[in-house]
């Protein structure tokens, strides 16, 4: 199989955004807030590389078709699956003995406590995540397909952001509320919610001109075009 330009971008797309998928799960125990209109906004730092996977997913929707799509999209969910599968064996094998008895082990060493409050509690997040990006990706592209019927190849602003308003409310509320449902009260986690989408929605329309400008380059570097809405995927399936 020859690796052409064509199949080399598409696999760099998919790298990039499986990357994103599994990091933004590991990292997204972490709360912060944004402090507007007098107080402070709950938010994960998950949600900071899940802008490029919104990019991403409607350029591959755009250019490679709903049915590639779909399947980077079962990709992502069996590359969390995986990620959670790895942890679990790894959390397996015995610590060398030392990490208990040494006082010094933590300085240079990642304790077994700390290895539990990363990775172990990261997996729950892993799941909810799976299954809200199962949820949320399969809305998205039945969405911006949908807009892409109605409009053609106009408005490639109003499929990118329109899928990712209704697509991101799904995931939002799914995953929010599997990873934090049990931990916190109902009030934090509507503001994380309501927070959480907010961001999410801001960052989808302020990303909206780098959709053009990919959408233009990968015309004019890769001399690729948008697939007519009746061809379901493009010719690297």
């Amino acid at each position: 199989m020859k690796l052409d330009a064509r199949l080399t971008l598409f696999i760099t797309l998919v790298g990039v955004f499986l990357t994103c998928l599994v990091v933004g799960n590991l990292i997204g125990g972490k709360l912060t807030y944004v402090h507007a209109f007098g107080r402070d906004w709950v938010i994960s730092v998950g949600e900071i590389p899940f802008p490029l996977t919104f990019i991403l997913t409607d350029i591959l929707n755009e250019f490679y078709g709903r049915k590639t799509a779909r399947k980077v999209t079962l990709l992502g969910a069996a590359m969390i699956a995986l990620t959670i599968g790895i942890i679990q064996v790894a959390n397996q094998a015995p610590w060398f003995p030392p990490a208990y008895s040494d006082p010094n082990w933590g300085k240079e060493n990642m304790t077994p406590f700390a290895f539990e409050n990363v990775f172990l509690n990261a997996s729950w997040i892993q799941f909810a995540s799976m299954v809200a990006f199962l949820f949320a990706n399969y809305v998205d592209i039945a969405v911006f397909f949908l807009l892409k019927k109605l409009t053609g190849q106009r408005l490639l602003w109003l499929r990118a952001t329109g899928s990712t308003a209704i697509s991101q409310l799904v995931d939002t509320i799914v995953i929010l509320s599997i990873a934090f449902g049990q931990k916190l009260d109902g009030g934090t986690l509507f503001s994380i919610i309501v927070t959480s989408y907010v961001v999410k929605v801001s960052v989808a329309v302020l990303v909206t001109p780098v959709i053009y400008a990919l959408h233009g380059a990968l015309e004019r570097l890769w001399n690729l075009k948008p697939l007519p809405v009746e061809q379901a995927a493009g010719d690297v399936v």
